[in-house]
């Protein structure tokens, strides 16, 4: 490839890339965004396979199979639920590979790296390998492999911030004298750990916050990878992909009235959860039978999703009673919190893979001033998204997080296997309200049997045979 051709081909890929993000930030362009930028990561893998002398192609020719091989099953195997963790494995495998290239940059060139690429080079390194054990750590959370309260310790911050601080004295060494090769490994070693030490200290309940900041980290270290090889499109990308999760990081903090030193050091869900976990006090609940009717007899019906209904795969389901609910003249409407689920825009995602038209979904501001006008909110497996003790309770953790004003509705129903706490770790005073019942089970089961009773109910304004 010329040199002019290489310059143009490039341009065309960070053009798709910008038009991808733009596309990808509504769900009627959404289609259109990822395709987009498929056009571009090709256009960009092409023209750089032929626009620089490369020793051996089989090698690639290997990768891409082995690629392949793997991201071909991950995309279509993995269910819609599971998508979080893989996400997060996504971001592990992209922060590995650019630790790994910024591995090898080093011991090719050393010690003849000039100061600022071996700044670019070592923030590359630390970036990539402590994105890759964070990325680790948290699809691991998500996944339930590794527990998903938060592990606290008496200085554990001191020591995370020790690790984190010899890392980048180390790099700055480096930048000095680029032959003391005998720090890299160390730099390498201590962002493994402190990628680990970052994450285990945060719960579930942050976990959306978590997958979008390392997003950002592994676009920040693609970009610094880019300088490190003189490589205009990997720094525009990564800085694409590194500011829109950055941005996104302070749209879920916004939405958890948190901030990122809270995230990232506060150890949110930990101390509440025993408390919590202790307290029994009466609730009313119903079965399905009972919920049918209640939602029969309503004129207007929220219904409020949550981290339980992606555990129960019961989208589909959500789906089916709202439409049951429409045909008999129900008005029906989705509230989406941003940070309801594991990732930004999970319960967006599981709705759309159901079908349910976008219209009908509803964020905080736009659902919450029609809730006190609404007659059943139903809530499928949400806990600290609508809990009351956001406004009302000062000692709360939670407390100024912004929530969906389920309570204001005339009657509420929460669907829940337990009454186990939410992954805040706090106990939720809606479920004791006078106007709520609880339905317990499985979602998908539970929801299932309600949709059954509904169709044993006679239409409005039918007589009964």
């Amino acid at each position: 490839m010329s040199d002019m051709l290489l310059p143009l081909a490039y341009l065309f890929a960070a053009a798709c890339f910008v038009l991808a993000l733009k596309w990808l930030s509504h769900p009627a362009t959404a289609r259109r965004g990822v395709r987009i930028g498929e056009i571009g990561m090709l256009v960009a893998v092409v023209a750089t396979l032929l626009g620089f002398e490369i020793v051996e192609f089989r090698w690639i020719a290997i990768a891409i199979v082995a690629g392949v091989a793997i991201g071909v099953p991950l995309g279509l195997l993995v269910p819609m639920t599971a998508v979080p963790q893989r996400t997060a494995l996504s971001h592990a495998f992209g922060a590995l590979a650019v630790g790994l290239v910024g591995t090898a940059e080093y011991y090719l060139h050393r010690p003849a790296i000039d100061p600022t690429t071996m700044v670019a080079l070592g923030l590359e390194v630390v970036l990539g390998f402590l994105t890759f054990t964070g990325s680790l750590i948290a699809a691991g959370k998500l996944q339930g492999i590794v527990r998903d309260r938060p592990w606290i310790y008496r200085g554990q911050n001191a020591v995370n911030l020790s690790i984190l601080g010899a890392a980048l004295v180390m790099v700055a060494v480096l930048v000095a004298d680029p032959g003391a090769d005998a720090l890299f490994p160390a730099i390498v070693a201590l962002s493994l750990v402190f990628g680990v030490m970052l994450v285990i200290r945060i719960g579930g309940a942050d976990m959306p916050t978590v997958i979008s900041l390392l997003n950002g980290f592994a676009g920040l270290s693609a970009s610094m990878m880019g300088f490190v090889l003189d490589n205009r499109l990997l720094i525009v990308a990564g800085a694409l992909d590194g500011s829109s999760g950055l941005f996104l990081s302070i749209v879920m903090c916004r939405a958890m009235n948190r901030s990122f030193v809270n995230v990232l050091f506060g150890g949110f869900g930990a101390e509440v959860a025993a408390v919590g976990a202790t307290e029994r006090r009466p609730v009313r609940s119903v079965d399905p039978e009972e919920a049918a009717f209640l939602l029969d007899a309503a004129r207007s019906v929220v219904l409020v999703p949550g981290y339980g209904m992606a555990a129960a795969q019961a989208q589909h389901k959500v789906r089916e009673l709202g439409d049951a609910l429409l045909l008999r003249g129900v008005e029906v409407r989705f509230a989406i919190h941003p940070v309801a689920g594991r990732m930004p825009g999970h319960m967006n995602v599981l709705l759309a893979e159901a079908n349910v038209p976008y219209e009908r979904l509803y964020d905080v501001e736009a659902i919450n001033p029609e809730l006190p006008h609404t007659d059943v909110v139903l809530v499928v497996g949400a806990n600290d998204v609508v809990n009351p003790a956001a406004r009302t309770d000062t000692e709360s953790p939670i407390y100024g997080m912004p929530i969906l004003d389920a309570d204001a509705a005339a009657s509420i129903i929460v669907v829940k296997r337990s009454m186990r706490s939410g992954f805040a770790g706090v106990d939720n005073e809606l479920f004791y309200l006078d106007k709520t019942q609880m339905l317990f089970g499985d979602a998908k089961e539970v929801i299932g049997r309600v949709i059954d009773e509904l169709s044993e109910l006679p239409m409005r304004g039918m007589a009964v045979a």
